[in-house]
């Protein structure tokens, strides 16, 4: 596969430091810069993936009338927290 190049930025000079700072032995910046550019792209995969399984979810249970609304979720974890505190047993 050939390969291809990210667009060259311009960073304020601290910023440049910073990095050429915490280089490992033997790392080049551009090195350093594309293993950033892939760790964040995998985690803006792994996000993307879970909001659209998490909204799937949320789809399916309406559909199947399981939907229990976020906020009865929170009054009742409310409930439970408070009867906690208050030396009393969860429902």
């Amino acid at each position: 596969m050939k390969t291809a190049n990210l667009p060259s930025l311009r960073v304020d000079p601290r910023l440049r430091q910073a990095a050429e700072d915490v280089l490992r032995e033997g790392e080049s910046l551009s090195s350093f810069v594309e293993e950033s550019v892939r760790a964040n792209v995998e985690r803006r995969q792994s996000q993307r993936d879970f909001i659209e399984r998490g909204l799937a979810s949320r789809d399916k249970a309406a559909a199947a009338g399981s939907y229990i609304d976020a906020a009865d979720v929170v009054a009742g974890l409310e409930e439970r927290l408070a009867a906690r505190r208050q030396g009393g047993k969860p429902r």
